[in-house]
């Protein structure tokens, strides 16, 4: 690969009005949808695309709903298998678009494979692997959404004290981008950068910092020619964040280029006290529920509603599903989530991006580690199915067999009944309807319990006129026993009865009635980083980091809270490195 000489890195105001008009009349002409282009030299032409592109910026990114991130594979660091995702294939993209999925982001980390000196070459073999995924993906029927994704906080966050080689660096990393893909069909599309982030600066620099490299990277595609005249290019806010203030200043950047094919880019994983389960954001509630309208409905009004098309370049909840851990977010709530988004993708006009490590498709079976989610997720895109207020019903051993109700949340459909696998059960025998309510009956719980051995005894469905069936397990539970124990804080577990529980948070204070923990800011510390159930083993983990936090010699009061309502209170002492837990 020939090197490329530093460019300036002037401000550019991108195309006037004519030179819009003129990339639009490209764009409508087919020019740079896969028909033969021809180079100035004359010399080389573009490939075919696989997919037919619409002119219109708006159109061609509602044709690439819903998509799929590779997540952890190009942007792993720093080799394409070190985050275990191993070798993609041409079949890894015959499986997404098997399944509906009609384009794909494919996140590339740069920097490892590149010179971190002018004239900052990228390796002929990376960028010739980074073309091979390309191509399998476009010969596949997706569309492809390529980027510069680590390098924002591996070496762009530098800005602010290296500023002339960061864009120097990044125009350069373009400026080859552009070259090899200059032919690629309509069909390829370039994000300018993922998650863009500046260390040691103001606001007000931190915001020109932004607009000068979507600017410059404007510049230099369109500069480049080919098919990149008129490429539909991304552009994202700072961190991705849909922070209005945040969406204005992009929005101010993409209406002073004045050019058709730019698509605005922002990432959502939901309300943060949820999503990563602290704060007491076990459930997906009215709040969270809000923050999602919200999130959506400022994301239409500053871009779509201006005919400026909007793709959620990453959505999912932070580190969930994870196979490593306990889930964090209880899988109904999740499931909740994640058929709110696909129905507001389609109210507010979103293309969304599914953000995928490795935890939704296993890269070596090509099958989806948990095909019921997987089918939750991909009837969002078309309907939206209703749920209830937990999918789960508590019936404690303990006591008496009465009954229990749950409330439906319709979602736009009609209740039809509920099933246990093929059997309808009988209204007003098994179950009751009084408005949203939806009651069990005693005499149905007893024989869903069965021989009422703690844990999920029975599985029943709500079913509704349209959308997936709501699961919900019924449980056989008493309040958990805990017991003292003793250890270090490098080691050490409450011992734990569940007794057909599951833990959902954890309340930690000292006697004066201030926080204990890391997260100091909350009584109710984050699930798997202060503490974690461990169900095999009959223990709840309290992680070195959590013990680390707490007051050297002063009694921490933790409350665990479980989903079925029940509260065990529990006492840790921290003593130098031991650490000792009662229950009274």
């Amino acid at each position: 690969m020939k090197d490329i000489r530093r460019p300036s890195h002037h401000r550019s105001r991108g195309p006037g009005r004519l030179a819009a008009l003129l990339l639009t009349l490209v764009v409508m002409l087919g020019l740079t949808g896969g028909t033969a282009l021809a180079a100035p030299d004359g010399t080389r032409k573009a490939s075919q695309s696989a997919v037919s592109v619409p002119a219109s910026a708006m159109d061609a990114v509602a044709a690439m709903q819903p998509s799929w991130n590779l997540g952890n594979t190009l942007d792993a660091i720093p080799n394409e298998d070190s985050w275990g995702n191993g070798q993609t294939t041409k079949a890894t993209f015959e499986k997404i678009a098997a399944d509906g999925f009609r384009s794909v982001r494919i996140p590339v980390t740069w920097s490892d494979h590149q010179s971190a000196t002018a004239p900052y070459t990228i390796d002929a073999t990376y960028m010739a692997r980074v073309k091979q995924l390309v191509d399998w993906a476009l010969d596949s029927g997706l569309y492809v959404v390529l980027n510069v994704h680590h390098d924002s906080w591996m070496w762009v966050s530098k800005m602010s004290t290296d500023h002339d080689n960061v864009v120097a660096r990044f125009n350069s990393s373009w400026e080859q981008i552009s070259e090899e893909f200059r032919d690629a069909p309509r069909s390829l599309l370039f994000e300018s950068i993922n998650e863009p982030q500046f260390d040691n600066a103001t606001e007000t620099q931190k915001t020109r910092f932004l607009d000068e490299l979507n600017v410059s990277f404007h510049k230099i595609v369109r500069a480049s020619g080919g098919g990149n005249a008129g490429r539909l290019l991304l552009l994202p806010t700072q961190f991705g964040s849909g922070d209005q203030h945040l969406m204005d200043d992009l929005y101010t950047t993409i209406s002073a280029l004045n050019d058709p094919q730019l698509v605005a880019t922002v990432h959502f994983y939901s309300w943060y006290p949820f999503s990563v389960n602290v704060a007491g954001g076990t459930l997906y509630d009215a709040v969270a529920q809000k923050h999602l309208e919200d999130s959506f409905a400022s994301m239409h009004s500053t871009f779509v509603a201006k005919g400026i098309p909007l793709y959620l370049g990453e959505y999912g909840l932070l580190d969930w599903p994870n196979h490593f851990h306990p889930s964090r977010v209880e899988r109904g709530e999740a499931l909740k989530y994640f058929g709110h988004v696909g129905y507001a993708a389609r109210r507010h006009g979103i293309t969304t991006a599914l953000w995928d490590p490795f935890a939704y498709l296993n890269r070596d079976t090509l099958q989806w580690r948990d095909p019921a989610l997987f089918a939750w997720i991909k009837s969002s895109w078309t309907t939206r199915s209703g749920t209830a207020s937990f999918d789960k019903v508590f019936v404690p051993k303990s006591s008496t067999v009465t009954a229990k109700s749950l409330t439906l949340n319709l979602n736009g459909t009609r209740f039809r009944g509920v099933w246990q696998g093929g059997t309808k059960l009988a209204a007003g025998r098994d179950y009751t309807v009084s408005g949203n309510q939806l009651t069990f009956t005693a005499k149905a719980l007893t024989r869903l319990v069965c021989n009422r051995a703690y844990g999920v005894n029975s599985t029943v469905q709500a079913r509704f006129t349209s959308g997936l069936p709501w699961n919900i397990d019924i449980v056989t539970n008493d309040v958990p026993v805990l017991s003292d124990a003793t250890g270090t804080t490098d080691s050490f577990t409450v011992p734990t009865q569940y007794r057909g529980n599951d833990l959902a948070t954890m309340h930690a204070t000292y006697a004066d009635g201030s926080n204990a923990g890391q997260t100091s800011w909350t009584p109710y510390q984050e699930f798997n980083k202060a503490f974690s159930p461990d169900y095999p083993n009959g223990a709840i983990i309290l992680t070195p980091e959590f013990l680390n936090a707490l007051r050297d010699g002063e009694t921490a009061t933790l409350v665990f809270h479980f989903y079925s309502g029940n509260t065990v209170t529990y006492h840790v002492t921290k003593s130098g490195s031991s650490v000792t837990g009662t229950v009274s």
